[in-house]
């Protein structure tokens, strides 16, 4: 006799602790709190022959973009396989999807979990480990569409409903639907206010459309309902530093990286991303960082060698190219280049999008702004290749303005700037540099004015709020 989980799926256990264990350990996956792998591990050694349980530890290494899971995972997939018949199809579905991913076909394997979903449509797993994956392969429309095709299955009477709408927010978002990716996130958080992923939905509707006083009043004033004991919380204080870096505050940003982004030498892929981002976004400003660069470095250099993710690689080298260990640097290079002709979903990553954004760098590094820009602007409109949102993608295009500015291409320079003011034309930072294509271009007027623009709206952004008289 197998039993049914909180949402109606069957599975093949008799045991009910083993099923309570791998819904909690689910619960805490979705929300991002405290260690699910812990819960489950638990539950594995009590149960061995648990199946949903290796299906919920093979979909947390998935998630982890780290090659150093893999045991674990093929542990996982052996376990279940072996199991044969005494899994269901639902448990072996999830085997052969990450199955794919161990062997590298990424792209397979989520599209498998995708499958799961047309015959399971309330597995909330599948639809996480979709999701993210969705999210690593840049695949906008389906981090939208995906969860929309299982939608009209799930409403609050199914546990983890607030989860979905987060996910569905971020799609939104993702595909610029920001009106309709904000309601739906906000109404997660209506049903669950400590939706980590509701939070992060609503903070990117926020950022992508320049809102820096909304978003850092929402982040803070919500903190508790994010920030403690969540695997969240860096990426949600990395978001509140890119909007007090859009407002100039430099010394907030730097008191968040250290206090709440990086407060410890943490070798988590996805944290240490985070950290190179941030990093470079003010290297690109000119700012002395101190050791923060030499520091983060040394937490990336035993991944030097991997080319596991390239979008993982790519933010290695900037660490190394920002604590000046250009020998690590050319060793991910040189690592990515020996994977350019395999078959797997990464080889595609890293040719199109991963290496020549690396050798971009290295040619930052250099000072070689006129070959960073002919190498930049191929990929910027295919960067989503090689995964990350449209946030961190920004990157790839405040480096192409800063090469182009560097290597006296006004016109290019003024054009990627035009693009960036139009798009977002709240953001002082935007006209900051909108200023100094102006001065570049010898326009000591037009630059002024944009100058002038540029603390406009930071002072819009963060003056007080004021109650208007009725007039009669």
């Amino acid at each position: 006799m197998s039993l049914r989980d909180s949402r109606g799926c069957l599975v093949s256990t008799r045991s009910a602790t083993s099923l309570s264990q791998f819904e909690q350990a689910l619960e805490l996956s979705v929300s991002y709190r405290l260690d699910p792998l812990a819960t489950i591990q638990a539950a594995l050694q009590a149960d061995p022959d648990f199946a949903m349980g290796h299906c919920l530890r093979a979909g947390l290494m998935i998630m982890a973009t780290d090659r150093m899971t893999e045991p674990l995972l093929n542990e996982s997939i052996e376990a279940i396989e072996s199991l044969g018949r005494r899994a269901n199809d639902r448990e072996r579905a999830h085997a052969a999807a990450a199955r794919s991913w161990l062997h590298g076909d990424f792209a397979g394997s989520i599209r498998r979990y995708g499958e799961i979903l047309l015959d399971y449509p309330r597995d909330l797993l599948a639809l996480q480990v979709a999701h993210v994956g969705d999210f690593y392969l840049g695949a906008s429309t389906m981090l939208r569409d995906r969860v929309a095709q299982v939608l009209p299955e799930w409403d609050t009477s199914a546990p983890g409903y607030n989860y979905v709408l987060g996910m569905y927010a971020f799609g939104l978002e993702e595909t610029g639907l920001y009106s309709r990716a904000e309601d739906v996130g906000r109404r997660a958080l209506e049903i669950n206010p400590v939706d980590a992923w509701g939070v992060h939905a609503v903070t990117h509707v926020m950022e992508m459309q320049g809102r820096i006083r909304e978003g850092i009043d929402f982040l803070t004033s919500r903190e508790h309902d994010w920030a403690d004991n969540n695997g969240l919380a860096f990426h949600n204080w990395w978001h509140l530093a890119l909007f007090h870096l859009d407002a100039g505050n430099v010394a907030q940003v730097l008191d968040l990286f250290d206090r709440r982004i990086r407060p410890t030498p943490s070798q988590v892929p996805l944290e240490m991303i985070d950290g190179s981002a941030m990093l470079w976004r003010l290297h690109l400003r000119g700012i002395d960082v101190g050791d923060r660069w030499q520091t983060l470095a040394a937490c990336w250099e035993p991944f030097a060698d991997h080319a596991y993710y390239a979008f993982n690689d790519a933010h290695a080298v900037m660490a190394f190219i920002g604590a000046n260990r250009l020998d690590l640097a050319k060793r991910v290079i040189a690592s990515m280049e020996q994977k350019l002709d395999a078959l797997d979903t990464n080889a595609m990553m890293t040719r199109d999008v991963g290496l020549p954004m690396a050798q971009a760098l290295m040619s930052f590094a250099r000072g070689d702004y006129a070959d960073v820009v002919q190498r930049l602007l191929p990929i910027r409109t295919i960067a989503n290749r090689f995964g990350g949102s449209n946030a961190q993608r920004d990157l790839i295009h405040l480096t192409l303005v800063e090469s182009a500015l560097r290597a006296n291409q006004v016109r290019l320079a003024r054009a990627l700037v035009a693009e960036r003011t139009q798009l977002k034309p709240s953001s002082p930072a935007n006209w900051q540099l909108m200023a100094r294509v102006m001065e570049l271009g010898g326009d000591s007027s037009a630059a002024a004015r944009a100058m002038e623009s540029a603390e406009t709206r930071r002072k819009a952004q963060f003056m007080p709020q004021r109650t208007m008289a009725l007039s009669g």
